[in-house]
């Protein structure tokens, strides 16, 4: 079994990734600050269906000087690691104009800063096995506008150029980096949404419909597999149409 970090593993997209690889056979490593029942639940179920595992790791990725020593408990815990899922992110909403800095502050450390270093640590740990998965989440804000998304979409967008420089940094290593940039999707964000609002965004994709979690955990199934190979350095689109 291949080792793979997911971050934001513990609900919501990040489960729902995590459960996909582990059923495929990988050793996934599910990080958040806390367990929560959903993940504990997801480990016991993986237990006994024979195949791959699911394992949490507490860790706050704001603190930025706790990644390299974080990395360095994951490899002597489990072995090399073979992939990174950076999924973990905030996100926060509002007008850039009344926007508190803070809040910016930590929008950027948690959806940009936190995946950049902790990328560094384990790219360093996959040099020298020549092979290696790296998927980020971005998001569909990366490349059309949404009001109310201009601090979040920077972060987003400033995740697929991340993507595209590092995929030629690390290629000839034999790593492939690409990101997933899914539209609006059922988690428990968009059911807080007004019955107004989620109607909206649903007429707004051409296929009439929301993204489900399963979809974007397909799709990073999908570029772990051997099939896969010779994908990198792009960006896959999982919106139901609403940015076509």
């Amino acid at each position: 079994m291949a080792n793979v970090i997911v971050t934001g593993g513990s609900r919501g997209l990040g489960l729902a990734i995590a459960c996909k690889l582990a059923a495929s056979g990988h050793c996934v490593i599910a990080i958040a600050r806390h367990e929560g029942e959903p993940l504990a639940a997801a480990i016991a179920q993986t237990r006994g269906a024979g195949c791959g595992s699911l394992h949490f790791v507490p860790f706050d990725l704001g603190d930025l000087a706790g990644i390299p020593a974080l990395i360095k408990g994951i490899r002597a815990e489990f072995g090399s690691i073979y992939g990174l899922v950076n999924n973990a992110g905030l996100g926060t909403s509002g007008l850039l104009a009344t926007m508190r800095d803070t809040q910016i502050e930590r929008l950027t450390r948690i959806n940009l800063l936190s995946p950049l270093i902790l990328t560094k640590y384990v790219v360093r740990a996959m040099m020298s096995q020549s092979g290696g998965r790296i998927v980020n989440i971005a998001s569909v804000a990366a490349f059309a506008g949404y009001s109310g998304l201009a601090a979040y979409g920077a972060t987003k967008a400033s995740l697929v150029g991340f993507t595209r420089s590092l995929s030629r940094e690390v290629g000839p290593l034999g790593i492939t980096v690409n990101a997933v940039a899914p539209g609006f999707v059922e988690t428990d964000m968009t059911h807080d949404l007004g019955e107004g609002q989620r109607d909206q965004l649903v007429r707004r994709s051409a296929l009439r419909r929301l993204v489900e979690a399963e979809d974007v955990a397909n799709a990073v199934e999908f570029l772990f597999d051997e099939k896969a190979r010779n994908i990198t350095g792009t960006v896959v689109t999982i919106d139901a149409g609403s940015t076509a």
